[in-house]
Formats: structure tokens, sequence, C-alpha cells
């Protein structure tokens, strides 16, 4: 039976699609619980692994994505994410049969590539489900596979020691096989724009997008403040099971559960709080929605300094609390903004370069530029060696709260420009914009 991506059915496809998105969260992120285990067999410096877990699915990841989103913009989206699933779930399962750090490198250059086909077409699918004034919550709950995702990730350190990290990829790779089956079988392609005011059907490529992103303020205010974000916050998250075991003295299975639970329980409630949040600012003024992302990467970035400058174990648990709960609040508004500014023949696109932004600065730079920056200080500070850089990484959450403040000064322009939905239906309160 084939679902019509209409009504009610349409929040089955969502709850698919971000359980897909939940599994490539998973498969990406199972490597930092398992950096000390591979490290060790494998005989690697901190930089060897973070090239390994980061850089080495990013590069590839985002040399295949504005590709991918450029066809998915003129084709069939539903396919396109069964193909990527189908195909770094299996690359996943493979990792377990490497047995060289070459051999690993070379498969998770293909996970990388494969996922480099799923978020943006499931974004753009998505946004022709959903009106604009629904997309923040929408995206908040597909944004619960950030957060279940990472959770099952994290329990992965656990599990490396109960059956052995090679095992780990098959357990994480084969479920999303199945699912792939299962998105064929159940989900319809919907029609591209049916939702918005001004419906832009013809093709647009991605000179054409990028030329939006130069000419809109408010693009760049979200692709500035994307980037800077994600190298402040999820950078650190690459680097959190190191710094815990050898800050903390915890096990790896210690880090990775208590990880996994604050992902699956912290991440899981602050997504679903910032739906109630969201639902009622898209009720007064959009630009709140880049407002109040603003004031919380501000919150964020606080108990992320105090957790990465503590010595004090409890303490750092409880900012670590703080910090993942405000952290996972903010998918909704950020792919909002993206999606409302966009015109629908842009939106795979349109998240495929944001994605691109956001995996330099998490998947490249900071486990490159923080694993270097480790290397270099271990000589005079040992196991402390990662605090410093990991301090640096933070403060940069400051920057990403000034740029998403300065987006919603153009965000009713962009709108209008992009035809994303007519903004006399939108309520927008105090000055024009």
């Amino acid at each position: 039976m084939r679902f019509v991506a209409a009504n009610g059915k349409r929040w089955y496809v969502l709850a698919v699609l971000t359980f897909a998105y939940a599994l490539n969260q998973a498969d990406r992120f199972m490597m930092s619980s398992l950096l000390e285990p591979i490290k060790r067999d494998l005989h690697l410096s901190d930089a060897s692994v973070g090239f390994l877990s980061g850089a080495a699915l990013a590069i590839f990841y985002v040399a295949a994505g504005l590709p991918i989103a450029a066809f998915a913009d003129r084709s069939n989206r539903r396919n396109i994410v069964v193909a990527s699933l189908a195909a770094w779930s299996g690359l996943t399962a493979l990792c377990g049969l490497t047995r060289s750090y070459s051999s690993l490198l070379l498969v998770r250059i293909g996970v990388g590539i494969g996922e480099a086909g799923g978020t943006a077409p499931s974004h753009a699918l998505l946004s022709d489900l959903f009106p604009a004034g629904q997309r923040a919550r929408m995206f908040a709950l597909f944004g619960l596979g950030t957060s279940i995702g990472l959770a099952i990730s994290s329990w992965g350190g656990w599990l490396s020691e109960q059956i052995g990290w090679r095992q780990v990829f098959y357990v994480f790779g084969i479920p999303g096989i199945l699912l792939a089956f299962l998105i064929k079988a159940t989900v319809a392609e919907p029609a591209r724009g049916v939702l918005d005011s001004r419906s832009q059907i013809r093709q647009a490529g991605l000179l054409e997008t990028l030329r939006q992103i130069r000419e809109e303020p408010s693009l760049r205010h979200q692709m500035w403040a994307s980037f800077f974000w994600c190298l402040a916050s999820w950078g650190l998250l690459w680097w959190l099971p190191a710094y815990l075991v050898r800050t903390h003295g915890m096990s790896v299975g210690q880090a990775g559960a208590l990880l996994g639970w604050m992902y699956g329980v912290g991440g899981t409630a602050g997504l679903l709080a910032s739906v109630g949040l969201m639902r009622w600012l898209e009720s007064r003024d959009l630009r709140w929605l880049a407002r109040a992302a603003a004031v919380m990467v501000s919150v964020a970035t606080v108990p992320a300094l105090i957790l990465v400058c503590t010595r004090d174990a409890t303490l750092a648990i409880a900012m670590l609390w703080l910090f993942i709960f405000v952290l996972h609040s903010l998918y909704g508004p950020t792919f909002s903004l993206l999606h409302n500014s966009s015109p629908p023949a842009m939106r795979s696109q349109m998240s495929a370069i944001c994605l691109l932004v956001i995996n330099v600065a998490n998947l490249v730079i900071a486990p490159l530029a923080v694993g270097w920056a480790s290397d270099l200080l271990a000589p005079y500070y040992g196991a402390e060696s990662l605090r410093t850089p990991l301090i640096v990484l933070s403060s940069f959450g400051f920057i990403a709260a000034w740029h998403f403040w300065a987006c919603a000064r153009d965000l009713k322009a962009a709108m209008r420009h992009a035809g994303a939905q007519d903004p006399a239906t939108i309520a927008w309160r105090g000055r024009p914009g």
C-alpha cells in the first residue's frame, strides 16, 4: 500500500524520515564513542583518529552532498533518501569487517558519500508537507532524530565493551537497510511547492542558489550562525567521550552510558520543549524564531564553557545536562528559517549548503584542530591537553548568537523574495521589516 502525502499521513512520513535521520546520526557519531578502543587497537594518535572520525566522512559528504541535492531538486526525493539510507547502512555494517586503519578509512569515506543523500532531500520533501507557519515545529520534531541517534551512538561505547567495537558496526548498520525497504513501500513523493504562495516549479541550479544566499542578508547570517554554532557545540560533542575519560577518570563504557542518557533524555526533552515554544512564536512573529535561537545559543554557551573549565566532575555533569538540553532545542528554528527564506526549487540545495557549512565546522575543523592542538599540548599537560582547545572551541557560540539575532532584521523581506509564503498571511508584530 502507498500512502498519499496529505493530512494525517504527513505525520507518518515525518516519523519514518525522523527515524532514518536518527540512524544517520547514530552511524555518524558512533565513532565518537569508539575513539578510545579504535585508537588503542590500531595504535593511532589523536590527530589520526580525529581524521578518521570526522574529516574522512565529512570531506566526501560535502563533495557528494551538493550534486545530490541539485539532483533532488529536479527528481524524486523519496527515492534518493531510500538509496542513500541503504548505502550508508550497508557500509556501516561493512566497517566491522575491516582490520586496518586504511581499510576502515576507505569504508568510512563510503559512509559519508551515502549519508550525503539523506538529510537535504528529506528536508525539502517535508517542507512540501508542512506550511511555513508550521515548519519550525516540524523541524523540531524531525530534530528528535539527532537526540535519538546520539543516544544510540553513545551506547556504542558500552556495547563495545560487551561484544567488541567491530561487532558494534553490524548492530548499527543492519536496521537502516530494513528501514529503506519500508520507506520505499509506504511513502509517496509530494508535489513540489504545493503549500507556497508563489510556487516556483522552475528548476534552479547551484549557482542560482548560491546567488540567492549572496543577495539575501538573512540567509547569509543563517549560514554563518550555523557554522559558528556547530563548530562550538557539535565539535565539542565529538571530543566529550575522550574528555570525560581523560579528565574525569571515566571508562569508555561509563562515558558512553552517561552521554547516552543525556542525549536520549536531555536532548529529547529539549526538542519537545522547543515544539511548544516554536508553536507560540510562529503564531506571533516569525522573526522571533531567529531571536529565540540567538538567546538559546548564548544560554547554551555558558554551561559549555563551565563544563570544559571545571575540575569538579559533579559540576561538569550538571553543566553537560543543561548544555545538551538547550543544544537540541535549536534544530527547529535553524532549518525552518532556512526553508521559509528559500524558494521551493532550491530547498534541497539550500539544506545541502547549510549541511556543508555545518559539517566543515564539526567534522573537519573541530576534530582536526582540536586533535592537532591536543597532540601539541600533550607533552606539557598530559591528559589535560584537551581542555584548552575545547575552551577556545566553545567560545565561538557567542559569535553564532550574534548572527542569529542579525538574521531577524531581514527575514520578512527574504520570505517575500523567495515566495515561500505570503507574509501578509503571517502574524508580524512590532516594526515592519
